[in-house]
């Protein structure tokens, strides 16, 4: 087989690939050694799965009850609490964008942030969700596109006001959660 490239438009092909590899290799270099790279690498359906069971595991373990969901409106039921669970890796351009908020039966959505080498994690309740984010900044255009919504370019050191109460630090939103579930 031959390993040349020799028509004169996939060389140029080639060419550009190689240009555009930097930006991407740099992305990459600041996940190297991070205990979350390997998440990065998976599609990202599989992410969600994963962000849902590191909120699992992380509420668990930290005594709070967590059940499967009863129904396809939350992710699981976390001290009491229908959770909705939104996950979401550190854009190359910076922050954190949580997708997909639909106005389901929840009463909280737990937003985890990864970057290469910290976390942040947010417990809204949905009636701040409503407030600020539902309702207001369509994810998709178009017919019939108007039911999801998100958080974009979210920064961790420069939260919005309403948004502060909610979490940060990975022990501030358990806080949240644990004086939520004491209802």
């Amino acid at each position: 087989m031959n390993r040349v490239i020799t028509d004169p438009e996939v060389q140029a092909l080639a060419a550009l690939a190689t240009t555009l590899q930097a930006d991407y290799a740099a992305e990459d270099l600041a996940w190297q050694g991070s205990p979350f790279a390997w998440i990065k690498s998976r599609p990202s359906r599989q992410r969600g799965k994963i962000g849902e069971q590191l909120v699992a595991g992380w509420c668990a373990a930290r005594d709070l009850d967590v059940m499967g969901p009863p129904d396809s409106d939350c992710d699981r039921v976390i001290g009491g609490l229908r959770a909705e669970i939104k996950f979401s890796t550190w854009w190359a351009q910076g922050g954190y964008t949580f997708q997909q908020f639909r106005d389901q039966k929840y009463d909280i959505a737990i937003c985890l942030g990864i970057s290469p080498f910290d976390a942040h994690c947010w417990a809204i309740p949905k009636r701040i969700l409503r407030q600020y984010v539902i309702g207001h900044l369509p994810q998709h255009t178009g017919t019939g596109g108007t039911d999801t919504f998100w958080l974009q370019s979210l920064n961790p050191e420069d939260v919005p006001d309403w948004l502060a109460p909610w979490g940060g630090r990975l022990g501030e939103a358990l806080k949240v959660l644990q004086k939520a579930s004491r209802r």
